[in-house]
């Protein structure tokens, strides 16, 4: 019988043995995927690309120290009372849940209140 391709030529080395990660570098496989991985999720923002504050919700840089604390103060109430009402509508662990997250507004509207004490203590 005859045959149309010829027998492959005999290796040097046997190639089964021969892992191809061992003849490369891996530190410059890990360079090669950190630079991969930067170019797909790392944005690219110019050194002097100045801040820009969305103006949705903007507060005045020369808004003062007590109008920002009384409001924040204000927030922190709203927040804990709406987190204490909605509480009093759940069972177990959820209800466990979400008074752990009223009790931390509720801190930081004492620090808060602290901080207000602190920055006018005659009101």
């Amino acid at each position: 019988m005859f045959k149309i391709t010829p027998n492959p030529p005999e290796a040097d080395i046997d190639t089964d043995d021969v892992s191809p990660y061992e003849s490369t570098n891996p530190k410059k496989l890990n360079t090669a995927a950190d630079r991969a991985l930067d170019y797909y999720l790392k944005p690219v923002i110019p050194k002097d690309t100045q801040r820009k504050p969305s103006t949705i919700y903007f507060v005045g840089p020369d808004t003062d120290h007590e109008t920002l604390l009384v409001n924040a103060c204000e927030t922190l109430a709203s927040a804990s009372v709406m987190l204490s009402d909605f509480a009093g509508q759940l069972n177990g662990t959820q209800r466990h849940t979400l008074l752990g997250i009223q009790h931390s507004v509720m801190l930081g509207e004492l620090a808060v209140n602290r901080m207000l004490d602190n920055v006018d203590p005659h009101g």
